[in-house]
């Protein structure tokens, strides 16, 4: 993994949790990116402490103010990174950025929280790849690589295995109906989109980071099997070895692959 190298990555909902814990593991990198940008919808409130802290340490962070619901907000990010990575592009972004509604099951499950949930999770990962679109084709062809790979050009969708079909994972501990629909819709659009962008050179796949102990993570139960450090480690081993092979898949944090 120590040759795994990105030259710019872009995180978004990095002021806490898994979003936070990528970040700090990128800039930790023996070869670190040239460019780290973390976004946070409020980079001036409270969770936005520690990515300022981290950036008074590492000059090669850049925080960013982001809200994926908002099409100017995304605009505008987008604007930022390219006066920094230029004529490089972007190599890897990772749409991370997600809410969950907890406590909810069939029978109080309402539009507003199916709509808040898919706005935000779903369509927000699909605006913000496609604004990003433009740079990340940039990276492509600038690396001469055969092949596709998170060195060259990739997004990333952080996933749940609460939105396997199959797997239906948690369902005795918590239904969150909204939660697990937006995330099977993230699921299809990776599928969508490894199909449209793979042959643009950019790699496309969904990452279930494991039951973390994250805010997110402990809202449902207090005790959790996995660190933000052990996932975002594992994510990054993930990200070093992925190729063409697992481009539109649904792999763990442990390279395991999810069922659909």
């Amino acid at each position: 993994m120590d040759k795994f190298h990105v030259q710019s990555v872009l995180v978004t909902g990095s002021n806490q949790g898994i979003g936070l814990g990528l970040v700090s593991q990128f800039l930790m990198k023996p070869n670190p990116p040239e460019w780290v940008f973390a976004t946070s919808l409020d980079p001036e409130g409270p969770n936005g402490k520690k990515l300022k802290k981290l950036a008074l340490r590492h000059p090669n962070l850049v925080v960013l103010q982001l809200d994926i619901r908002d099409l100017k907000s995304i605009e505008a990010a987008v604007q930022r990174v390219e006066e920094h990575v230029k004529e490089n592009g972007l190599t890897l972004l990772i749409n991370n950025a997600a809410i969950l509604v907890k406590f909810t099951h069939l029978a109080n499950e309402t539009a507003k929280n199916m709509s808040d949930l898919y706005n935000t999770n779903t369509v927000g990962t699909l605006q913000v790849s496609q604004a990003f679109l433009p740079l990340l084709k940039v990276a492509a062809q600038r690396r001469l690589q055969e092949g596709l790979s998170c060195s060259k050009a990739s997004i990333v969708n952080i996933a749940s295995d609460f939105g396997s079909l199959e797997k239906m994972a948690g369902w005795g501990l918590s239904q969150v109906i909204s939660y697990r629909c937006s995330k099977a819709a993230v699921n299809m659009l990776t599928r969508c989109q490894s199909l449209e962008y793979g042959p643009l050179g950019i790699l496309c796949i969904s990452i279930h980071p494991g039951w973390v102990k994250t805010s997110m993570g402990t809202c449902l139960v207090s005790e959790v099997p996995t660190t933000v450090s052990e996932s975002c480690s594992g994510i990054l081993k993930v990200l070093s070895a992925v190729t063409d092979k697992d481009s539109g898949s649904f792999i763990d944090w442990k390279g395991r692959v999810v069922p659909w």
